[in-house]
């Protein structure tokens, strides 16, 4: 089986827009304030150009964690072509989600946690660090954004 050859930095960044704009799941990490188990669930996003919106219930033990350390690893893509996300979060109440944003989120995710009986949170996702890499010959030039600046020009 012939690879293709590593791509540049400015491949993998328009890669990595092109995938965020396109896919519609996220694996999203986190953990408790006092450290514990780390979690894991694929929940689906939205991104606007600068953030990833995600929402899931207030109570579960993603909500709780996000609430309480305002931090999340993502990972977007099969394992063969990952972009990690290392982000700053912040917890939006439905009545605080301007309507528009909720009605975005709703059409492109399939779901309006807005509707649902159960309480939800919406949570913003700022990335302060960005990796993508496809193989081997890709990790050493992963980093793609560090203290949530672009490291690769457009």
């Amino acid at each position: 089986m012939t690879r293709p050859p590593a791509r540049s930095a400015e491949q993998r960044k328009k890669d990595t827009l092109d995938r965020l704009e396109r896919d519609e799941d996220v694996w999203v990490a986190t953990a408790g304030e006092e450290g514990g188990a780390p979690y894991l669930v694929p929940l689906s996003f939205r991104w606007d150009g600068s953030t990833l919106l995600l929402a899931t219930p207030a109570a579960s033990p993603t909500g709780r964690n996000l609430v309480a350390t305002g931090t999340a690893r993502l990972a977007v893509g099969p394992t063969r072509d990952v972009v990690m996300i290392e982000g700053e979060v912040r917890a939006v109440t439905p009545e605080e989600l301007p309507v528009e944003e909720g009605d975005r989120f709703a059409a492109r995710c399939g779901f309006d946690p807005r509707r649902l009986a159960t309480r939800y949170l919406y949570f913003k996702v700022t990335p302060r660090r960005v990796q993508a890499w496809r193989e081997a010959d890709e990790i050493a030039g992963r980093e793609l954004m560090g203290d949530g600046k672009w490291l690769v020009a457009d």
